[in-house]
């Protein structure tokens, strides 16, 4: 697997390969890489210039998953105004990773990947921004920061879900979302 981040084009192209693997593989999970690759607009030779193998692009669409995590994260700027108007920032911010994210927690072949177990920047800014709001007032100090960040994760699933089985607006979603997590981490 190419290892070196990739830059300009070969970074658009590599890009093009992991969303187009995203969007056929959670139609197909057994989508084949010439199906992936006419997705992308490429050659079946250029994906495997990227990804030599089928478990090299899992472990690429891990690895960028996680990389829009942390962009989403840094979007948020988690560190300005109070905590729970910054975590609503990163609430919105996560809900437009939707399709990627729900790829990964419903393909089969994504839950066998470690990496998801391991604690990320993103994991640990979200638990300091809790405990901001905790020591604040801005968030009920008596939920635990890990449970308000599974209380988040399942809210943002929740909304990801009625926007595409129910059909609805995403900023309809979006919206109960938000009003969701307001009330349930709020202070009484």
């Amino acid at each position: 697997m190419d290892t070196d981040a990739p830059t300009g084009a070969r970074a658009r192209t590599r890009r093009a390969i992991l969303d187009a693997a995203v969007e056929v593989l959670a139609k197909n999970p057994a989508a084949s890489l010439a199906d992936i690759a006419a997705a992308a607009g490429v050659g079946r030779t250029t994906i495997h210039r990227y990804f030599p193998e089928r478990s090299d692009l899992m472990t690429g669409i891990s690895a960028y998953f996680l990389e829009r995590i942390e962009t989403a994260t840094m979007r948020a700027r988690l560190d300005e105004g109070t905590a729970d108007a910054a975590l609503e920032r990163l609430c919105q911010e996560y809900f437009e990773l939707g399709g990627v994210l729900t790829f990964a927690f419903e393909n089969p072949q994504m839950q066998d990947w470690t990496d998801w177990e391991t604690e990320t920047e993103s994991d640990k800014a979200l638990e300091r921004l809790i405990e901001r709001g905790h020591a604040e007032g801005s968030i009920d100090a008596s939920l635990p920061a890990g449970w308000v960040a599974d209380v988040l994760w399942s809210l943002l699933y929740s909304a990801w879900q009625y926007s595409r089985l129910r059909e609805q607006p995403k900023h309809t979603s979006l919206s109960l979302c938000l009003r969701t997590l307001r009330k349930t981490i709020g202070t009484e």
